[in-house]
C-alpha cells in the first residue's frame, strides 16, 4: 500500500531523514520506533505532504504522491493524528468529527442545508466506534487529555482513510489509558479494514500490537521486520531495548 524509498529531508545543516525506507502492506499495523530526534515525525510529515523531501519517493497504492499537497494526499486515502493534540477546542465533539466527514464528502458547498442535518448518521457512527457518542455535545476543549487524543483519531476517521497514521497516539496518557487506546486502535483496524502506521515509545505496546516494526536511527532505517526479528537484532537491543 505504501512504499517509501531513499527519502531525505534536511533543515539547514541538520539532516532529519537520511535515506529512510519503509514498506506498509495493506491490512498491517506497522510501528515506527526510535529515540527522540530519530526523524519519525519528520517522516510522517513527508508522507502526508506537510514537508517536501530533497530526494526520494513516496508511493501510495501505486501512485507517486511525493510532491502532492496535504489535501490531495488526504483525498487519496491517508489521514493522520498529530504528536500534539490538534482539534477545534471550541466546537462540540460532534462538530469536530462532522467537519471532517463533510469535507470528505465534498458537502461543504450545500449552502441551503443547515449544517446540523449533514452527515449526522456517519458522524454518530464514528463517535460510537471510538466510545465518544455519549460526549457528542460536550465542548471538545473540556474533554480529558485522553479523550482529546481519541477525538483526534475520530476526526481522522471522518476522512474515510485507507491508511491511518498515528503520531504518538498515547502521548501523555496513563498506563491504563495507553492500553485502552491501543486496544481501540487494534479494534478499528479489524472492524474498518484499516491499515495503520503509528509511532510509539512504549515498547510493550509496540511489540504487543505491531505486525511489522521499522526502527529509525539518526534519520536512517536501521531495520524493518517482524517483531521477533527486530527484538533479536543486536543493534536494536543495544540502542533501544536496553539489553546487552
Amino acid at each position: 500500500m505504501l512504499e517509501i524509498t531513499d527519502i531525505y529531508k534536511s533543515f539547514g545543516d541538520f539532516t532529519a531523514v537520511d535515506g529512510a525506507d519503509l514498506t506498509v502492506d495493506a491490512g498491517e499495523l506497522v510501528a515506527v520506533i526510535g529515540p527522540n530526534g530519530a526523524g519519525k515525525t519528520t517522516l510522517f510529515n513527508l508522507i502526508t505532504g506537510q514537508l517536501k523531501p530533497e530526494d526520494g519517493k513516496v508511493v501510495f497504492m501505486g501512485e507517486d504522491i511525493t510532491y502532492l499537497p496535504p489535501y490531495e494526499i488526504c483525498r487519496r486515502g491517508i489521514a493522520r493524528s498529530f504528536q500534539i493534540v490538534n482539534i477545534f477546542p471550541r466546537l462540540s465533539v460532534f462538530g469536530n468529527v462532522q467537519v471532517a466527514v463533510i469535507s470528505q464528502q465534498r458537502a461543504s458547498n450545500r449552502l441551503f442545508h443547515p449544517a446540523q442535518s449533514i452527515a449526522v448518521e456517519e458522524t454518530n457512527g464514528i463517535l460510537e466506534s471510538v466510545g465518544l457518542l455519549d460526549k457528542a455535545w460536550n465542548t471538545a476543549g473540556s474533554l480529558s487529555h485522553g479523550d482529546q487524543r481519541i477525538l483526534e483519531i475520530a476526526i481522522a476517521l471522518g476522512n474515510d482513510p485507507k491508511l491511518l497514521i498515528l503520531d504518538e497516539p498515547t502521548a501523555g496518557m496513563s498506563p491504563e489509558e495507553t492500553v485502552a487506546t491501543m486496544e481501540l486502535v487494534k479494534r478499528l483496524a479489524e472492524t474498518r479494514g484499516l491499515t495503520i502506521l503509528f509511532c510509539e515509545h512504549d515498547m510493550d505496546v509496540v511489540f504487543g500490537i505491531a505486525r511489522s516494526i521499522m526502527v529509525m536511527h539518526q534519520g536512517r532505517t536501521l531495520i524493518q521486520g517482524k517483531p521477533e526479528q527486530v527484538r533479536k537484532n543486536d543493534e536494536v537491543m543495544k540502542a533501544y531495548l536496553g539489553e546487552e
